[in-house]
């Protein structure tokens, strides 16, 4: 097993290079060279006197394209503009496995550790830090990035005490906490960034394009608009929320509102890219999956490298699922851990074709016609990565279920009533943990970790709705509208006293 120092990193454009480090090994009066490099570089070794002897190069870590949970030599470079095999299945960005290989756990535990919260371009990003494992070909210079990832997770102790009989071990990755507010960004940056890198080669790109139920045209836009490349955004009209859709116009996106679906956005974006030199960022393009990988990875970290029971993850498209699997598993085979957490998809009721698949038994998936939900960005009835999260959960001893409209929005009140301010789809993965430890699945002392996708402040007229009890069919059974009183000091004492003897 070679080993390597972690490696000091420099900020783009310092000027000069930095010089290389030198160490000594006095037992053998061998010296070794490593230059400074962001991946572990080549490294000879020479001893003293007239005898020479050097030691194999260290191989240069690659990544490329290969069709998915297939055994072929049909593979790709990721500088190629490519979304599909031959066979018109998903591919996957395979990495040089033997030569990450080359550097032990402990080593990438060490250096991933070193970056966390630098200024130092561009490892300072919770993407970009794990830059070997991620891109480990692109120049600096062609990453586009607002220093995503490093999202908070949360300790839930207050919601898992009261509302999980007890549960002391219960976390919320607040991926939502990012540039423009879900972990989209994770996913978009490594995108943009390789696309930023294609033009550059002069490859024939005019811009970038995707269908969004909305978070993904946010994280698109911006980063578009960071690098000066035009983006296109397909979008349901009126299905998606104020908040989401002013981002892809604030960012200058040109958007497109469709009387459609996203299944049928995705549909025509599809054909369209197909016909036009504009690159396709849906997740149906696995480097997408390469950042969101990295919150996986982040969520080890901030364990110090332990390694949760459960992971919760809402699913709609379904490759963040596979992409917490990827992340937890390169860990795993790179020896940081020795083990990967039970992963749970959890999917809106009126958008389950995963659940509905899952019950099966695996057995003859079907699409489905995905109705109305408030987790809107879950809202897919014919997922793109279906064979991905089938793969993901198969191999994780996972688990799939559900959530009606009423379920999620309760949970996501009780959620908000305890400190958090979380999304609709963070409102699934909760009522997919609470139906879980009824059944006795998940223990009170497991180590549970929910995936909270995107920021509460993208949703505000569903928690307004439902804290109004304006909602139709729904109860609102934990809402807190405001109480109107008189601008009197007598009538606000009594309500005063009235609401401090029901809270003590």
């Amino acid at each position: 097993m070679a080993s390597a120092p972690a490696t000091t990193f420099f900020p783009k454009h310092r000027h000069p290079p930095p010089p290389c480090r030198h160490f000594h090994n006095l037992r053998s009066s061998k010296s070794t060279t490593i230059s400074c490099t962001s991946s572990p570089p080549i490294i000879t070794t020479t001893t003293s006197g007239n005898n020479r002897q050097s030691i194999p190069s260290l191989l240069p870590f690659s990544a490329k394209y290969v069709p998915f949970n297939a055994v072929t030599d049909e593979c790709y470079s990721l500088d190629d503009i490519i979304y599909r095999s031959r066979s018109g299945g998903l591919l996957d960005v395979q990495h040089d496995m033997e030569a990450l290989k080359q550097f032990d756990g402990k080593y990438w535990r060490t250096l991933f550790d070193s970056r966390v919260g630098r200024t130092t371009w561009p490892y300072g990003s919770g993407v970009w830090s794990k830059k070997e494992w991620v891109l480990p070909e692109i120049d600096n210079d062609d990453i586009i990035s607002a220093f995503e990832g490093n999202s908070n997770l949360f300790w839930a102790e207050r919601y898992g005490k009261h509302h999980l009989g007890g549960m002391n071990d219960l976390w919320v990755k607040h991926c939502g906490i990012s540039h423009t507010g879900s972990f989209k960004d994770l996913g978009m940056t490594v995108l943009v960034s390789q696309v930023n890198r294609l033009r550059k080669m002069n490859k024939p790109l005019v811009g970038v394009g995707c269908a969004s139920t909305g978070d993904t045209s946010a994280a698109l836009s911006a980063y578009c608009a960071a690098a000066g490349i035009p983006s296109i955004v397909f979008l349901p009209a009126n299905k998606i929320s104020m908040a989401q859709l002013v981002q892809p116009i604030a960012n200058g996106a040109f958007v497109l509102s469709m009387d459609t679906d996203f299944d049928g956005c995705m549909k025509l974006i599809r054909e369209i890219t197909s016909e036009l030199p504009i690159y396709l960022a849906n997740s149906l393009n696995s480097l997408r999956l390469e950042g969101q990988k990295t919150a996986a990875i982040e969520i080890l970290q901030q364990f110090d490298w332990e390694v949760p029971d459960w992971v919760i993850i809402p699913g709609g498209n379904l490759g963040n699922v596979y992409a917490f699997y990827k992340g937890f598993k390169m860990c795993q085979e790179l020896g940081l851990v020795d083990r990967i957490p039970r992963l749970v998809c959890a999917q809106a009721a009126n958008a389950n074709p995963l659940y509905l698949h899952y019950k099966s038994g695996w057995e003859n998936f079907s699409p489905v016609k995905a109705t109305t939900t408030f987790a809107s960005a879950i809202q897919i009835g014919d997922p793109v990565s279906i064979d991905r999260a089938v793969y993901a959960l198969t191999n994780s001893d996972g688990i799939v279920e559900e959530a009606t409209e009423e379920e999620l929005l309760d949970a996501m009140a009780v959620a908000d009533s305890t400190g958090m301010f979380v999304c609709p789809h963070t409102g699934v993965a909760l009522v997919a943990l609470m139906k879980l430890r009824e059944r006795g699945v998940i223990g009170k002392n497991d180590r549970t970790v929910v995936v909270s996708t995107a920021h509460g402040l993208k949703f505000t007229q569903a928690k307004i709705d439902y804290h109004s009890k304006s909602i139709k069919e729904i109860a609102s059974k934990f809402a807190n509208p405001p109480v109107e009183v008189a601008a009197e000091y007598g009538a606000v004492m009594d309500v005063l006293k009235k609401h401090l003897k029901k809270v003590s």
